[in-house]
């Protein structure tokens, strides 16, 4: 049975969507049957694989509308499948909130085909509402990526606070993949001293990759790649490699 990891972050910015989509494709290169499912409205993951959401998306699974595999689009990295989103699901939060089992729909929909993955990574909204709880709620486990900039910590612990919540009253056996350090320039203080305070707070919870600011990493979406199809060499490329390669060795 797949792994599933949601990847959420309230705070805008944080190298959210970026995380997601190369960290999916890099799983996928390295020979795991990877699922993307895009939960955020802005749809950023869906074009950022270079893939134009149709008539049937995430939105319409969550609603019962159709099944998720009839979502399903193949990306340009052989091993990464696509459920897209689109934003329709902006309007997903006030359907869900009248249908029973509302925060159960996305990880019903997704067991009917989790039997298919290695992994499932879902790219959460910025934000702490219905679609975010749905992916907690069928995550076994919660990807944080913090960006390394002075209010880095500002809004985790809501975050973190969701998480207990849910713990609580929908997914007890929800657990933290681990931190990620997102957007580092090891040339300043600022960044050096973020990395410390985020390993002081968070402990052994930190992956010891890091992904450092780079040029490559930003132009990517605009050509519909992951970051080492576009730019095989980048300091990017190595990066999401690397994180990948740590999920893997955490998760055997």
């Amino acid at each position: 049975m797949g792994k599933i990891i949601c990847i959420a972050n309230q705070k805008g910015g944080v190298g959210k969507t970026t995380t997601a989509v190369n960290l999916a494709a890099c799983l996928a290169e390295k020979g795991k049957r990877t699922l993307l499912a895009d939960l955020d409205p802005q749809g950023n993951a869906t074009s950022g694989l270079g893939i134009r959401a149709g008539k049937r998306t995430v939105y319409e699974a969550l609603l019962g509308e159709c099944t998720l595999e009839s979502t399903l689009e193949k990306t340009r990295q052989p091993g990464l499948t696509l459920c897209p989103g689109d934003i329709r699901l902006a309007g997903a939060e006030l359907e869900l909130a009248n249908l029973s089992r509302r925060e159960y729909r996305l990880r019903a929909a997704l067991e009917s085909v989790r039997s298919q993955y290695d992994f499932i990574l879902i790219d959460c909204p910025p934000s702490l509402g219905l679609l975010t709880v749905n992916a907690l709620t069928a995550a076994q486990t919660i990807l944080i990526p913090i960006q390394c900039e002075y209010y880095a910590l500002e809004g985790v612990t809501a975050l973190l606070n969701t998480v207990q919540r849910v713990r609580h009253g929908l997914n007890p056996a929800l657990e933290i993949e681990g931190v990620l350090l997102t957007m580092l320039d090891g040339r300043t203080n600022l960044g050096l001293q973020v990395v410390a305070e985020v390993k002081k707070h968070f402990k052994r919870q930190v992956f010891k990759t890091t992904v450092p600011r780079n040029v490559r990493l930003g132009e990517a979406p605009s050509h519909g790649l992951p970051i080492h199809l576009y730019d095989s060499r980048s300091t990017g490329a190595e990066a999401y490699r690397a994180l990948a390669a740590e999920v893997i060795a955490n998760n055997r």
